[in-house]
């Protein structure tokens, strides 16, 4: 998932994603429509109450079984089920940062894919010894060096660089926050084998630089990434991937934020590790 690649002959992010302008919201709440004005009655919060207490224990007797698939049974055809929680610990330690040691099964292919989708979209990969670190920690070792030097040539291209408002270091201008960040929505096994998985993973992604003066503000755009995975060295690693746009849902007419609270909220907020 380079950026070189999803910028190609476009000149921004993500290749089709366009900037859209955003109303003041009259909605009021989240879920839409206005706020209503009085007291909420003492049986009505009881009645509230008792409704969450009983989705909660859906929620929980619906996942109670886990996902009892593995990568040895061979599986040529997507999965229909949704994503769903197991209570699985998703991995046992960390390389270069980034989650690693992932369960040699479905699930955790899964994990993997979601994980390495974060840190391939993330801010770091401007910065030349981080790219470094994290091509070794995600890619396989014998398309590692490949992978390198493509993302080495694209993420030093001057003219890239100043077309997105970094300089040929990769940093942003005194004052600005340079802002890229990933957040996956969900994940699908649509093969797998023993030592093999093809994963596709839907995210959002966040791009772009806040602060004053910024003419390239923080936008989002969704994409699709297939990962090809391979079991190697007791941990899975991407071999090859294809992204393609979408799917994108109808935005809400909220209103944008300040470039301030853009930052604050992204260096304030961290990251997750993801799982199953």
């Amino acid at each position: 998932m380079s950026l070189g690649d999803e910028y190609e002959n476009t000149g921004g992010y993500g290749g089709t994603g366009q900037t859209r302008t955003r109303m003041p919201d009259s909605g009021g709440g989240p879920h839409g429509g206005g706020r209503r004005g009085g007291r909420t009655s003492s049986r009505s919060l009881v009645m509230v109450v008792g409704v969450v207490v009983l989705l909660i224990a859906a929620i929980a007797f619906a996942n109670r079984g886990g996902d009892s698939s593995s990568a040895d049974e061979t599986d040529d055809s997507p999965q229909t089920a949704a994503t769903a929680p197991s209570g699985e610990k998703p991995v046992r330690s960390k390389n270069a940062g980034i989650p690693s040691g992932f369960a040699h099964d479905r699930q955790g292919a899964e994990s993997a894919a979601a994980n390495y989708s974060v840190a391939l979209g993330s801010a770091e990969l401007f910065d030349a010894d981080r790219r470094r670190a994290i091509v070794a920690a995600v890619y396989a070792p014998d398309v590692a060096a490949a992978r390198q030097a493509d993302l080495d040539q694209a993420y030093s291209n001057e003219e890239f660089l100043a077309n997105i408002g970094l300089d040929k270091a990769g940093k942003a201008p005194v004052g600005q926050t340079f802002i890229s960040r990933v957040i996956p929505v969900g994940t699908k096994v649509t093969k797998s084998t023993e030592n093999a998985a093809t994963v596709e993973v839907w995210y959002t992604s966040l791009f772009g630089l806040s602060g004053e003066g910024s003419t390239n503000p923080v936008t989002e755009s969704w994409y699709t990434t297939t990962y090809q995975l391979s079991w190697v060295e007791d941990d899975w690693k991407i071999t090859d991937f294809q992204q393609k746009d979408g799917p994108v849902p109808v935005g809400r007419d909220q209103q944008a934020s300040t470039a301030d609270d853009m930052t604050k909220a992204v260096e304030e907020f961290g990251g997750l590790t993801y799982a199953r």
